[in-house]
């Protein structure tokens, strides 16, 4: 199985949604500060963030990781 399968929009968003709500009031971890940038910065717009800034949705290394976890 090839880990760089691309990653379908409406999965890639639901994937970073999830992992912001894990992150939240997390601020120990870096995974938090990951995703507290990457909102501030793109002002929420989620064809900015960083899940979305590279082709086939593979920008997020916490998206990536969830979703070949979950394959």
């Amino acid at each position: 199985m090839e880990a760089s399968q691309a990653i379908g929009w409406e999965t890639a968003r639901q994937l970073c949604r999830e992992i912001r709500r894990e992150n939240r009031r997390k601020w120990y971890r870096w995974t938090a500060w990951w995703c507290w940038g990457c909102a501030t910065f793109t002002r929420g717009d989620e064809t900015r963030m960083c899940f979305a800034n590279h082709p086939q949705n593979r920008g997020c290394a916490q998206v990536n990781a969830r979703y070949d976890a979950g394959r």
